[in-house]
């Protein structure tokens, strides 16, 4: 199934008559020429391409060759393992998921390198993480949630980095916690991954979480408590099938030693050597994203995209907003109606 939610930016002007993505008679797209990516341990092609769309293809095939060496799937044995997965959700009884088709359970397998005993892991730590914070899933304004994007606190840029991960990139300075709370933070971001983990290629590579903490004050980090910082560890690396990749902190202040302190105890060595902390040292970023696939202000080539197109493609899209409700997202339209 291929969601068309797209965007490119072209370097000239296209006026169709009979057709757009969202149903206008004018689509006007942006494209940015592609370049060659100087080879990377993971040698996974990417691109520069700006394009506002869920790639929710079948993941190609260098990819799926990549998939084979590095997470053991097997196109051979993959109905098999979905089967002995299957079996063993109903037999054991731990959780009852939303849905038990080949799509969703296999964002586990893929999320813990076809393991069976470790995805069945991760599926009920996902539930059970549900089930202690309903407050998260339930009643979502989804509208609202996709403006704190528009706002610059999370972001996920148009883009791909070099080995075609996501990154999702946090401005916390930019937070207003008298506009937004803590607990929409916390719904945006889940929305974000949700959404995220329906490409494949997203399931196979993870994806790049970066923080940028210029600005912090300490009125913000004083929301930051310890539960707090369990449940985004736990988001991080137990109860989500989205792999995290790396973690890339730049620009942060004293206040934010405060801050990591509270996550230093959940955090286990696995998940330390993949936490990169940068400064003002874009030199040091850059060592792990190429400049190439970075806004401006972390020294790379491109600008801050405008984010409405993403949330008009939700708003237009009834294919994602049934993959929500799929997953047991509540959604609220009166409320949702109410921000248009």
């Amino acid at each position: 199934m291929h969601l068309n939610l797209k965007y490119r930016v072209l370097p000239v002007l296209r006026f169709s008559a009979g057709y757009s993505p969202f149903g206008c008679a004018l689509s006007v797209a942006i494209h940015l020429e592609k370049e060659t990516v100087s080879p990377t341990k993971f040698k996974m092609p990417s691109d520069t391409d700006v394009v506002f769309e869920l790639d929710l293809d079948e993941p190609p095939q260098h990819l799926q060759d990549w998939a084979k060496e590095n997470i053991k799937e097997n196109p051979d044995t993959r109905c098999l393992v979905l089967e002995d997965f299957r079996d063993m959700i109903f037999a054991r009884g731990d959780c009852t998921p939303h849905r038990t088709d080949d799509d969703f359970l296999l964002r586990f397998l893929r999320g813990r390198k076809f393991n069976l005993e470790s995805a069945y892991r991760l599926l009920v730590n996902y539930y059970e993480f549900r089930e202690d914070n309903p407050e998260f899933f339930n009643n979502i304004n989804i509208y609202k949630l996709l403006r704190i994007g528009c706002d610059s606190i999370i972001t996920v840029p148009p883009y791909r980095e070099q080995t075609g991960r996501r990154i999702i990139l946090y401005r916390m300075g930019k937070w207003n916690p008298e506009k937004y709370s803590i607990t929409e933070l916390f719904q945006a971001t889940l929305i974000a991954l949700e959404l995220a983990i329906l490409e494949p290629r997203a399931q196979i590579l993870g994806g790049i979480g970066m923080f940028d903490m210029s600005d912090l004050t300490l009125s913000q980090a004083y929301h930051m408590t310890p539960s707090i910082a369990h449940k985004i560890v736990q988001i991080m690396v137990t109860s989500f099938p989205m792999k995290i990749h790396a973690v890339h902190v730049v620009f942060q202040p004293w206040i934010f030693d405060i801050v990591y302190a509270m996550f230093k105890p959940f955090i286990t060595g696995s998940m330390s050597d993949r936490i990169f902390f940068h400064g003002d040292d874009m030199d040091s970023l850059h060592k792990h994203i190429d400049p190439k696939h970075l806004p401006e202000r972390y020294g790379g080539r491109h600008p801050d995209y405008d984010y409405s197109p993403w949330v008009e493609g939700f708003k237009r899209n009834k294919k994602l907003n049934e993959q929500m409700e799929s997953i047991g997202y509540i959604i609220n339209s009166e409320e949702n109606s109410k921000e248009e």
